[in-house]
């Protein structure tokens, strides 16, 4: 009876001890992100996420569409993705980090949304205000100097209608309501027949967009790109989701560089939170 109460007590010790080193071998991979590539207490993306050895991150010029984006504040390190009513989606593993900007209180700021939002703050922060404007799916274009006179879309299926509606408002506020207009009206149809067409032969740049149009569609943006001695790049995706929710950064399924990714110029382009079996390439210009 000793020996087998013995051999019990021995069982169950490396039972326990097993079930402890599983226990941290789980928190140790999924708890917690030891990403080599990760700088815990950068506040923008090039200050947050590292190139991966052998790759130098490509350096842009102050002012540009490119360093704002490189640029980009984010909010600290493991903050959590929300939708537009400030609760946390239910998967939390797919991001690398999330952008300090806001994602509305209404379900508007989605994919292709997320990226108009960008390029509409990058243009406003710079005082280009005559270039912001951004047509609907209908085809209908909307300007934010339009919205600040006061001229308002009226919308009645395909058929939209602009009329002065409003006193003149030139604040950050009222263009915050312009922008929820365009993402109302605008989407992945829209932004991918306003851009230019990228070659997905070539090299992508910052600021490219990665859509796939239709209704569902989806859009994701280069914020940064890094090169090695070969001459080959590899680029960081951020995007907004549906439901409405934080404009984050996304892991790449690239093993030894995620978050980076090692994009594809023929092959479909995928992760787990989108796939683009037919990818078109666009651009701002």
């Amino acid at each position: 009876m000793r020996y087998i109460s013995r051999s019990m007590k021995q069982l169950a010790f490396t039972l326990f001890t097993c079930t402890i080193t599983l226990s941290l071998l789980f928190t140790s991979c999924h708890g917690k992100d030891r990403s080599k590539l990760l700088l815990k207490e950068g506040k923008t993306v090039a200050g947050r996420v590292l190139a991966p050895q052998g790759f130098v991150r490509e350096t842009t010029a102050t002012g540009t569409w490119q360093h704002y984006l490189q640029n980009l504040k984010l909010l600290p390190h493991g903050s959590k993705v929300l939708d537009f009513q400030g609760r946390p989606i239910s998967d939390q593993r797919n991001h690398f980090a999330v952008m300090d900007i806001d994602v509305g209180t209404k379900d508007l700021q989605q994919c292709a949304d997320a990226t108009i939002r960008l390029r509409a703050e990058y243009l406003y922060q710079h005082k280009a205000f005559d270039k912001i404007k951004f047509q609907f799916t209908s085809g209908h274009s909307y300007a934010w100097l339009d919205h600040a006179k006061g001229v308002r879309p009226e919308v009645k299926g395909n058929k939209v209608e602009f009329k002065q509606t409003s006193t003149s408002d030139n604040s950050y506020q009222n263009f915050r309501r312009y922008l929820d207009i365009v993402f109302m009206y605008a989407g992945t149809i829209s932004l991918e027949r306003e851009l230019t067409k990228v070659s997905r032969g070539g090299d992508y740049q910052i600021g490219d967009v990665i859509v796939h149009p239709g209704s569902p569609g989806h859009a994701v943006i280069i914020v940064d790109r890094a090169k090695n001695s070969k001459g080959e790049y590899i680029y960081l995706l951020a995007q907004g989701y549906t439901p409405a929710q934080s404009i984050h950064i996304v892991k790449s399924h690239d093993r030894g560089i995620s978050p980076w990714f090692d994009l594809p110029k023929k092959l479909p382009i995928w992760h787990q939170r989108f796939f683009f079996k037919s990818p078109q390439v666009r651009r701002f210009t």
